[in-house]
């Protein structure tokens, strides 16, 4: 009974409540929260309705005094207007004394401006108000909107508040004025405005009064009602149900809206006294009726406990007798005065015991496995002794002898007759052990084969972190070094770094064969081994290259080391009667602190590898702040090349070439320069070589290209012709395989468009691209130019090979004929041979007028310098040759 009691209690509240002895207890408290639910809800409507028409009472007269105000103040200016409208040649002074009596009277006017054609030529006052003179309603953003709406509406707008020119804040309202153009007809003759002083007009009709009880705010800017922005108090006020009202306005309206100081009161002031009688009346009407019902529950529950334990302990009985029966579980007792035992049917299957057994302790010895009997005996004194538990494991012989293990426990109590007992059971695990034994056999042989696969695993790290061919670490032992270097490296220690590239590698690969490379790379990793020191870190990462980190003990060491290297690797390496000769190229980086990034020190053992190889190989370079210097600036200088051009900074200068004779301009050399942001203007040796680098030479050459051709289309238009433009045109451009479609889509006129090729591009007979494209621009009508003659590749061959249109002699062997009869004559020979072929000369670096003179008798047909002008921009050059200024100078 106590423990059916006990599980009743222990029952979710809501099940022992929710019962019929309780239901007219929940039908009575329905209809009290009910009832006092309306009663709090009508208190609450009822305190609303008065908390709006206080705020209504407060915000009327508010409401009343801004609509007269403002109606008050525009009316003052209406006979204004109709007098300008007879006088539409009214001037400053006329108008002011008009004006002068209109703020004579009481209001809020702040100024009034007159705009014949929508410009402001009259204001009163003017004092402080002379920035207004002069604005040009059209050209203004913040009010051009409501002038035009009054220019063609013909009406009154009132717009604002808006800021002012001079100024604050005001209150605009425009009239349209229109004078009489004969016949009946009006013409529109300008805008009259009159600014209402938003300040005074707010402080006149009390809305920022100190002694305000209500927060206001004001929508319909340019009296455009509820539609309008929020320009008076916090726009959030709309948001909060406010008291709204409508403020008429010529032309339009204000939506005014307000709400108590603080908002309103989320409950009425008398709301807990009402909600405190309501709970009252509900308690002296609940509590009594829950107080019966909780009886009638309680004695339906002991009932109800009554049935149920005698149900349960009728359940528990056979439950047991199941479970007995599906367990195989055999129970006995031990009466220990008396040494009788008690056995249960399951107990005599167990040990394969007839109903012949006397129920003794010596019985149950009898059975024991003699290699268990003095164990299992004393196991079972000792329970007997001290009165506690009994748990055992042993084994049972049976009569044909088989074995059987054994799980025994039990517990000692008293029995209702005083008796010492022990109660206990036994089951058959022989099953258990013979699973304990296969899952230990099982658990050997697991272990076994983790033993094999950890020393798997460790070939596979060693195969992961090394390099089949050369057995040295490779690049993701080295990654790991970086990050952690405590594996392999004092913490405190300083180390340097040195990055190797084999020189010739891939010509050795490439003429006999990856074999060959192999050996190379195997013979190189040997030579690195004997060279480094014990607890170096030598490792290939990576095709031809090497590192090597070890604990720097100064410049002079690692020098010694690199140059150790270098002689080793020079020595010929023979392969299959083959002689290989290779060589490496070394960068080395120190840490300045032993806490510096690994990772970065590598970086900068790469940049010293690049010097290295720059410099011409088979060599090593030590880091230097100096050489990252120079590289960041390289980098930064790359890096504002890409952004120029995204921004189109490249642009174009032209130099004028001129006829020796006649002195007319006979074309032009468009130029690149960079106006770069910061630097200002820049000549190709500033960039060019970093260009070339990253492979943008192209790019620069066609935005200068298209510069050229739209210059020409220009000066044309404007009536300044210049006979020809010529054009750089580089290497790599010259070998694009889509440059002549990419030309034919340009408007290029012909004849007047040359390319300029530099001599000191090789003319390859087998470069069948570059052949190719020389012919096709031809045929486009683009001349072709030798550019810088005399310095690079271009031979006699070459000239009749091309056939250009000109060569230009570079300005190094034109600079010096002042001077060098052996000049002169060099420069003659080439004007004679190219005279010879047909091709126009064109001297370069022209910078006095004796060198000109000099030209001029060897016969240069074209003359490009300093003399007569330098490079500039198109504007300059236009206004340069429509006033032909080199003729003056």
């Amino acid at each position: 009974m106590s423990d059916k009691r006990a599980v009743n209690l222990g029952e979710p509240w809501f099940s022992r409540v929710l019962t019929p002895s309780y239901l007219p207890t929940f039908i009575a408290t329905l209809v009290v929260v009910i009832a006092g639910f309306l009663a709090d809800n009508q208190n609450l409507v009822i305190s609303e309705a008065r908390e709006r028409a206080l705020v209504a009472d407060e915000l009327n007269p508010i409401r009343s005094r801004i609509e007269s105000s403002i109606n008050g103040n525009l009316q003052l200016v209406r006979g204004l207007i109709g007098t300008i409208a007879t006088e539409p040649g009214m001037q400053q002074q006329r108008f002011g004394e008009l004006a002068r009596s209109i703020f004579t009277e009481r209001s809020q006017l702040r100024h009034i401006a007159a705009a014949p054609d929508l410009v402001v030529s009259m204001v009163y006052p003017t004092s402080g108000n002379e920035r207004v003179v002069g604005l040009d309603y059209r050209k203004n953003e913040s009010q051009r909107t409501a002038v035009m709406r009054v220019r063609e509406t013909g009406k009154m707008v009132l717009a604002g508040p808006v800021d002012l020119v001079q100024g604050g804040k005001g209150l605009i309202g425009r009239f349209p004025v229109s004078t009489d153009f004969g016949g009946g007809s009006n013409r529109f003759w300008g805008v009259v405005s009159a600014v209402i002083d938003v300040d005074r007009l707010y402080r006149d009709s009390g809305l920022v009064s100190s002694t305000l009880g209500i927060d206001i705010a004001i929508a319909g800017r340019d009296g455009l009602g509820r539609e309008g922005a929020v320009f008076f108090g916090d726009p959030a006020i709309f948001s909060q149900a406010p008291v709204e009202m409508s403020v008429s306005l010529p032309g339009g309206s204000w939506s005014i809206a307000a709400i108590p100081k603080g908002g309103w009161p989320a409950t009425p002031a008398n709301a807990w006294q009402i909600r405190l009688l309501i709970a009252i009346g509900a308690l002296m009407i609940i509590v009594p009726m829950l107080f019966t019902g909780r009886l009638m529950a309680e004695r339906q529950r002991n009932i109800r406990a009554l049935k149920q334990s005698k149900d349960q302990l009728q359940e528990l009985s056979h439950r047991l007798k199941i479970a007995l029966d599906t367990s195989e579980i055999g129970i006995w007792e031990l009466d220990i005065e008396s040494g009788k035992l008690l056995w249960d049917g399951r107990m005599r299957e167990l040990y394969g015991i007839g109903n012949s057994m006397r129920e003794t302790y010596e019985d149950w010895k009898n059975t024991l496995h003699p290699d268990d009997l003095v164990r299992a005996e004393e196991e079972f004194a000792e329970a007997r002794a001290s009165g506690g538990a009994y748990n055992s494991e042993f084994r049972i012989r049976l009569a044909g002898g088989e074995v059987r293990h054994i799980r025994a426990i039990g517990s000692t109590h008293v029995g209702a007759d005083g008796r010492r007992k022990i109660v206990g059971v036994n089951w058959d695990v022989t099953a258990d052990f013979e699973t304990r034994a296969t899952l230990s056999e099982a658990k050997r042989l697991a272990e076994a084969h983790s033993s094999e696969l950890e020393a798997a695993r460790h070939r596979m790290e060693f195969n992961a972190l090394h390099d089949p061919l050369t057995g040295l670490p490779n690049r993701r032992f080295l990654d790991q070094i970086l990050a952690e270097r405590s594996q392999h490296f004092d913490d405190r220690a300083k180390l340097s770094i040195f990055h190797m590239d084999l020189d010739r590698f891939k010509q050795i690969n490439d003429t006999l064969g990856h074999a060959a490379g192999d050996e190379i790379l195997r013979h190189a990793a040997e030579l690195l081994r004997r060279n480094a020191r014990e607890g170096d870190f030598v490792a290939r990462i990576g095709g031809d290259e090497f590192v090597i980190i070890r604990q720097s003990h100064g410049q002079d060491e690692d020098g010694g080391l690199a140059s150790r290297v270098i002689e080793a690797m020079s020595v010929p390496v023979r392969y299959k009667d083959q002689e290989c000769r290779i060589g490496v190229s070394i960068g080395i980086a120190a840490q300045s602190l032993a806490e510096d990034e690994l990772s970065q020190v590598l970086v900068n053992a790469d940049i010293a590898l690049y010097e290295a190889k720059r410099r011409g190989r088979n060599r090593h370079e030590t880091f230097t702040g100096a050489l990252k210097t120079a590289v960041f600036q390289t980098k930064q200088t790359a890096d504002e090349i890409l952004r120029g051009l995204e921004r189109n900074e490249f642009i174009a200068h032209f130099q004028p070439q001129f006829c020796p004779t006649s002195l007319d301009v006979i074309g032009v050399e468009a130029l690149v320069r960079w106006d770069h942001p910061t630097k200002g203007l820049l000549s190709p040796h500033a960039f060019l070589k970093t260009a070339e680098d990253i492979n943008v030479v192209a790019l620069i050459d066609q935005k200068i290209l298209e510069q050229a051709l739209f210059q020409i289309w220009r000066w044309e238009a404007n009536g300044i012709r210049i006979p020809k433009v010529s054009v750089n045109l580089s290497y790599p451009r010259l070998r694009d395989d889509g440059l002549i479609e990419r030309l034919k889509q340009m408007r290029i006129p012909e004849g007047r468009l040359s390319f300029e090729l530099l001599e000191s591009i090789s003319f390859d007979e087998n470069d069948v691209t570059v052949l190719s494209n020389i012919e096709r621009i031809k045929e486009l009508g683009i001349d072709i130019e030798i550019d810088d003659f005399g310095t690079g590749y271009a031979s006699i061959l070459s000239l009749t090979k091309l056939t250009p249109r000109r060569l230009k002699i570079d300005r190094q062997l034109i600079v010096p004929i002042l001077t060098s009869p052996a000049q002169r004559r060099l420069v003659e020979s080439i004007i004679d041979i190219g005279t010879s072929l047909g091709i126009e000369v064109i001297a370069e670096g022209v910078e006095t007028l004796e060198h000109a003179r000099i030209l001029k008798d060897l016969g240069c047909h074209g003359l490009q310098g300093y003399a007569f002008a330098r490079p500039m921009n198109a504007n300059d050059l236009a206004t340069f040759v429509f006033e032909r200024r080199w003729q003056a100078a």
